[in-house]
């Protein structure tokens, strides 16, 4: 079985092969950071493990790992990796012979992982399955991505180490906007456990009329987006407004059909993903890699589309939901 643990160990071999590579080319911060993302990967479930028996030691290293991170990144010591111009003659020769190929890894990923997710039921046999019960989303993402990469080295007939390399040039543009999501998205598991899903669902007792459909529906789209705007992730807001709006007002209190709540919700939290900087990953590092003048201009050019989608959404939500 692919548990897992598997995929945080493969992605430490990636961070830990950009750490090596940045120590090589004398960048001490990034080979720092990417060190210790590949550490706590590597180790999570040793500090997993260390915590349920009730050693707080290794929990708290991890914190402060985390910490060591946020000052790395918030200093601006980390080094973006300037593109290599020496080899762009052969780069352009390579991309003009292979032609659409070049495509082919990347459509691999999405076509792979959704395959497996559907036939991952299938994939057992007695007691042995490919993928843990109804957990088979990452470790098929996981795969996909392996076999993408494992094809694009046969397309490109390059060798391994080039992947690693090409993984670390690419994580050194990204820089530290790469571990954003997941840290917004544990922001939201944090927002949830101190109550701040609770002190919505009151203040928005006090704003609206909470017997309305309509401004129940209104106030949770809404919600979703600006609280994604706020904490930059979809994924951070939805705890926070599922337990302040979704779940006590529009489900409990009004009836409303809990898979059309949630999925119509994280679709219009997505669109303040469009609106806002601190999807930093989406909308600031696009305008640093493409070199826009206006750091701004994703949002900028986002601004009406996001708009529209979010009314739509709010829309669909009241028409779908109460059937």
């Amino acid at each position: 079985m692919i548990a897992l643990a598997y995929v945080w160990w493969l992605a430490a071999f990636v961070f830990a092969a950009a750490a090596y590579f940045d120590l090589r080319a004398r960048r001490w911060s990034n080979a720092l950071f990417w060190a210790l993302m590949a550490v706590v990967f590597a180790a999570g479930d040793t500090i997993l493990a260390a915590d349920k028996a009730g050693d707080r030691l290794p929990t708290q290293l991890a914190g402060v790992a985390v910490v060591v991170l946020a000052l790395l990144a918030g200093t601006g010591r980390m080094r973006r990796n300037p593109p290599c111009t020496a080899d762009s003659g052969l780069r352009e020769a390579s991309a003009q012979r292979l032609g659409h190929r070049l495509f082919g890894p990347a459509l691999m990923i999405p076509l792979v992982t959704t395959m497996l997710v559907v036939l991952a039921p299938y994939l057992a046999s007695d007691s042995w399955r490919l993928f843990p019960a109804g957990n088979a989303t990452v470790q098929a993402l996981a795969m996909g991505c392996v076999l993408a990469a494992l094809y694009a080295l046969h397309v490109t007939r390059s060798r391994p180490s080039q992947a690693m390399r090409e993984s670390s040039r690419l994580l050194d543009q990204l820089s530290w906007a790469v571990v954003l999501p997941m840290l917004l998205a544990a922001l939201g598991g944090v927002f949830e456990s101190t109550g701040v899903g609770n002190a919505v669902a009151s203040l928005i007792g006090q704003i609206i009329a909470t017997d309305s459909r309509l401004a129940c529906t209104i106030a949770y789209g809404l919600g979703m987006v600006v609280f994604t705007m706020i904490m930059g992730n979809a994924f951070a807001a939805f705890p926070v407004m599922a337990s302040g709006i979704g779940l006590p007002l529009l489900i409990r209190q009004h009836g409303a059909d809990p898979a059309v709540v949630g999925a119509i919700g994280m679709l219009t939290g997505y669109c303040g993903t469009l609106l806002t900087p601190m999807a930093a990953n989406f909308n600031i590092v696009p305008a640093v890699l493409l070199e826009l003048k206006d750091s701004y201009g994703v949002i900028r050019m986002q601004t009406v589309t996001a708009l529209l989608l979010a009314a739509v959404n709010i829309t669909l939500l009241y028409i779908l939901a109460f059937r």
